[in-house]
């Protein structure tokens, strides 16, 4: 009994309260697009099932990075990288990919620094040719691609004037001829010129696809920038909303898009190879080299090349020489180093 008489007050306020809410004109709350758009726990906005998600830029955790800081090749191939030894294309038939072109030395402008040389050389016939590459895991498609690297116009020993190729690219495989699968970016320098055009040139070429030889056809575009690149040069190439730009040094070099926009997971490459027509009728063995400091990546981000040389500062500043948090996919593709 003592409950239940306890109970009347409370039933009395509920009451009370009821008739004041009653009373009162209704509140309507409006729910704003923007207003959504400030209070969404992701930034951005959600894509339509047929809209592709724009790249945004500093959002991405998933980074290469390698400052090329090793003692020798075996501590190179414990962080994913392969040096070629599989023979065939490109270069001169009958050439040896031999690993012995890779090693490490301290950079003379900076003896604290340690980079990465690769050494081709060639004595004027195929089976006198040793060519050189390396090539990371097959697992990068958009975002920025970077590299510090020294190109070179003349022979380290011996005589010059062979058309050879110091490249940085990006590659997938050719599963057949005009594959349309394909996807390939390439910046490549010529000191002594080729594919028909004279004196030192660079190129920047985004391929949609092609047939190798000896049924040789090719879908690609490209730019170039004459005269001498000898010397170190930033290369920065993004993958960003439909487009691929190249720069030097934070000069746009070239934009391509459309047809050639990459579609296929590529691996990251190095290779420095002889074109088998431009060789000079030398007889002596020549060897030629390209220097690579360090290389970079960041994946769905599309960085200027300021802001590549920012982070490359701040993790040199931090010791680190060696990062790898580029998811490969599930399961992991093969990442054939064979051209």
């Amino acid at each position: 009994m003592r409950n239940r008489d306890m109970r009347w007050p409370l039933f009395l306020c509920v009451a009370l309260m009821a008739m004041n809410f009653a009373a009162r004109p209704p509140q309507v709350i409006h729910l704003t697009v923007a207003s959504a758009a400030k209070v969404s726990p992701t930034r951005g906005t959600i894509p339509t099932p047929r809209q592709k998600a724009p790249l945004r830029k500093g959002l991405s955790s998933q980074i290469l990075f390698d400052d090329f800081s090793y003692a020798n090749r075996k501590e190179l191939t414990k962080h994913g990288w392969i040096v070629r030894t599989v023979a065939g294309w490109p270069g001169v038939p009958g050439a040896t990919w031999w690993k012995e072109g890779v090693s490490f030395l301290k950079d003379p402008d900076e003896p604290r620094n340690r980079i990465l040389r690769m050494i081709s050389s060639i004595d004027g016939t195929g089976a006198g040719a040793n060519q050189t590459q390396i090539c990371h895991q097959r697992k990068y498609l958009e975002g920025t691609y970077a590299a510090r690297v020294r190109f070179t116009d003349n022979p380290l020993s011996g005589p010059g004037g062979d058309q050879i190729v110091e490249s940085f690219y990006t590659i997938s495989p050719l599963k057949a001829p005009m594959d349309p699968d394909y996807s390939e970016l390439d910046f490549e320098y010529l000191p002594n010129g080729g594919w028909g055009i004279s004196g030192p040139t660079l190129y920047g070429t985004t391929w949609e696809t092609f047939s190798p030889e000896p049924n040789w056809k090719k879908d690609n575009v490209f730019n170039t920038n004459s005269g001498s690149q000898a010397g170190w040069h930033t290369l920065v190439t993004q993958v960003a909303n439909g487009k691929v730009k190249y720069f030097i040094d934070g000069k746009q070099l070239a934009e391509h898009g459309e047809r050639f926009y990459p579609e296929s997971l590529m691996s990251i490459n190095f290779n420095l190879w002889f074109i088998k027509d431009g060789l000079t009728k030398e007889q002596t063995v020549r060897s030629y080299n390209e220097d690579i400091d360090w290389v970079f990546h960041e994946a769905s981000t599309a960085l200027t090349p300021e802001e590549v040389e920012t982070k490359i500062v701040s993790m040199r500043r931090r010791s680190i020489k060696f990062r790898d948090t580029v998811p490969a996919p599930v399961p992991a593709l093969t990442s054939p180093c064979d051209f």
